[in-house]
């Protein structure tokens, strides 16, 4: 589940992988922020997808890292992915649940 990739994602939404990405609805960038506004970012985007979207999530740091996933995963979302970059970040791939 953990690949090493060197991608910066955009704020706007992107569905072709010429970044290297998988292809997403939404990509948000939530490296500046602390706990426990990294869910509340992810939660806020979430909230505004179709179920089944696809939601990339650049973090940084063991607590979102640990946190995010678990917090989405119990909103029944699907955390499909985990793509660790080379700045130390990393990109969640979740999929939006059923509401």
């Amino acid at each position: 589940m953990n690949s090493v990739r060197s991608s910066i994602i955009i704020e706007s939404s992107e569905t072709e992988t010429g970044s290297g990405l998988p292809a997403h609805d939404r990509a948000i960038d939530i490296t500046a922020e602390t706990c426990p506004m990294t869910y509340v970012r992810t939660r806020l985007a979430l909230d505004v997808m179709e179920t089944g979207q696809i939601l990339l999530v650049r973090l940084l740091g063991a607590e979102p890292l640990t946190n995010v996933p678990r917090a989405a995963t119990d909103q029944g979302h699907d955390v499909l992915d985990r793509i660790d970059l080379d700045d130390g970040s990393a990109v969640l791939v979740i999929r939006k649940g059923q509401p």
